[in-house]
């Protein structure tokens, strides 16, 4: 029965064909939804983590939260009984947690884990109601909350991701980012003064630690020896800067302090400024190891009262009409060509979420329909190593290659257009691969111009460091768009 509901719901949810080569926003909002669906969720409340189907299938951490948080922007909008019916779904297979670890030696799981469970929980809370899943959230959020294992090290007001630091002694923010707005959903969802006390801690820390000296963006990479504590600079992940816009916003209204609102404006206008490509679209320099439908989220957050917000989702919901596959799934890159294999969730999520945020904001709006990527050229071009140049003309460039070559993690390039090094200095991860999967042909880059002309792409080894490893590219070909 659950299975025949989620294929009326896709019925349902399908949009109208769009008249004059052009569609609006809210045709293809239904039409991102409904592609969720039709290619990711497996049913009974879990998600595939790729649209292959032997694909992984489950309803925890990053991949699988992300489109549950899509789900639940969705529902936030639109009120639809029959998007609520597949949210309880997911509540009821949520992930419980049990007691915190009360120690490094006694613990097992990494401390971001329980945190994207917090909030999807609490999401699913906050649609439907259920006593249940409002347990959960909790549950997972006490579950680092209260632990002894993740709060050490020389700067114990950030929490490593392994239990005692593991064999990185990494902290990254997607765990302190992901607490504050669980904090603060179940506030909302609660009243109970702890989780405002507990949100308002954790982003006084996080801006200590995590915040970028010079720009109003956060770093998510922090390495904690025991000693000292050094940023990895410019890893800007649109999850963690998404948290902290939205977490800005909410604590600004939850206590009356407008410093919060400053804050988060500051950071919502950096990102649509310095992490966009020569036309002015965001671009996700990860591999998939970033999700971006929490920044999607945080800028729709923003919008009603702040145009720049506004502006940012529907430019971006625009150029990413452009970036679907048949089957109406997106690609990581707003501005570049539909995907031309196998898509993951980390890579699909944004996309739908930019399409469901947009629908909601202008309904009316439209954009052209067909990519300007199928009048690209593909140029077979063999590029191995971090030593290499490719000198193209045209209006736009896409680097296709292996996603995890090397499975699963070590080995990622710095990248320079025109001679310059990218804002958010990630680069190309190629071997991080979330699914661990190899994926080929997969577009692992991709940059586009206001106007035609001569361009180059560079290529340098980056510092290597203990979770993103050393320097790797092996590029196969190249779609140059004229």
């Amino acid at each position: 029965m659950k299975a025949l509901a989620a294929a009326a719901l896709l019925l349902v949810l399908q949009p109208s064909a769009p008249p004059g080569g052009r569609e609006s926003f809210a045709d293809a909002g239904r039409a991102a939804t409904a592609a969720l669906f039709r290619s990711f969720y497996a049913g009974n409340g879990r998600w595939r983590d790729c649209t292959l189907a032997d694909c992984s299938v489950g309803n925890r951490d990053w991949g699988d939260d992300s489109l549950t948080y899509a789900i639940a922007l969705r529902y936030e909008a639109s009120h639809d009984p029959r998007l609520r019916a597949i949210l309880k779904q997911l509540a009821v297979s949520a992930p419980v947690y049990g007691a915190a670890c009360p120690s490094a030696t006694a613990c097992a799981s990494w401390s971001d884990v329980p945190e994207w469970d917090a909030v999807a929980a609490a999401d699913d809370y906050l649609a439907t109601g259920d006593p249940a899943a409002l347990g959960k959230a909790e549950a997972a959020f006490a579950f680092v909350e209260q632990s002894g294992a993740y709060a050490l090290g020389a700067c114990p007001r950030i929490r490593y991701q392994q239990p005692g630091g593991g064999g990185n002694r990494l902290k990254t923010l997607e765990t302190d980012a992901n607490a504050i707005k669980a904090a603060l959903l179940l506030y909302r969802a609660t009243g109970r003064s702890v989780y405002l006390a507990s949100a308002r801690t954790h982003y006084a820390a996080v801006r200590a630690y995590f915040l970028d000296p010079a720009v109003p963006l956060y770093t998510v990479y922090v390495f904690d020896d025991g000693t000292t504590c050094r940023q990895v600079a410019h890893r800007f992940f649109a999850s963690v800067n998404g948290d902290m816009i939205w977490s800005g916003s909410e604590l600004a209204r939850d206590t009356g302090d407008h410093r919060y609102l400053e804050q988060a404006l500051a950071t919502a206008r950096a990102v649509a400024r310095k992490l966009v490509d020569g036309r002015g679209v965001f671009v996700d320099l990860q591999a998939e190891n970033d999700v971006v439908e929490p920044l999607v989220e945080a800028m729709a957050r923003l919008a009603p009262g702040h145009a720049f917000a506004r502006s940012w989702i529907v430019r971006n919901a625009a150029a990413a009409l452009g970036a679907r596959d048949p089957a109406g799934i997106f690609g990581r890159f707003f501005d570049g060509p539909p995907p031309r294999t196998t898509v993951t969730a980390w890579q699909a999520n944004g996309g739908a979420a930019v399409e469901i945020a947009a629908a909601a904001l202008a309904p009316r709006a439209r954009a052209p329909l067909a990519s300007p990527w199928s009048r690209a050229s593909l140029v077979a071009d063999d590029v191995s190593g971090t030593g290499a140049t490719i000198r193209v003309r045209g209006t736009g460039v896409a680097l296709l290659g292996t996603l995890g070559e090397r499975c699963c993690e070590a080995g990622h390039a710095t990248v320079l257009v025109d001679g310059r090094a990218t804002f958010d200095a990630t680069g190309i991860w190629q071997n991080k691969s979330s699914s661990g999967r190899s994926i080929p042909d997969t577009v692992l880059f991709a940059w586009r111009w206001s106007r035609s002309g001569p361009h180059t792409i560079s290529f340098a080894p980056p510092p290597a460091n203990a979770k993103e490893g050393g320097p790797f590219l092996r590029l196969a070909s190249y779609l140059l768009l004229r």
